[in-house]
């Protein structure tokens, strides 16, 4: 197992999290009322409600941001287990 660097798992996670709000975005404008929930963000989401430009771009950067934390939290969990199970393995 290699160790994971936090610039490109927190940009990946971030890319993610934007990319899968628009796409939630757009899905809620297409389809069918009864077919989407935007309860759902705007739950996740404080502040956001649909849908205004305001509350898109409030969206947008908390997606932003619960991306950037999720990297910034997951990378060295991951290589804090990595390095203690790699370390037991040579033992």
């Amino acid at each position: 197992m290699h160790r994971l660097h936090w610039k490109p798992m927190t940009w990946s996670l971030v890319v993610f999290t934007a990319c899968t709000f628009v796409v939630c975005v757009v899905y809620g404008l297409l389809a069918p009322r009864g077919l989407h929930t935007p309860q759902l963000l705007e739950s996740i989401l404080p502040g956001f409600q649909w849908l205004s430009p305001i509350s898109f771009i409030l969206g947008l950067v908390e997606s932003f941001l619960y991306g950037a934390y999720a990297g910034l939290v997951y990378t060295p969990i991951h290589n804090f287990f990595v390095r203690r199970f790699s370390a037991q393995g040579r033992g």
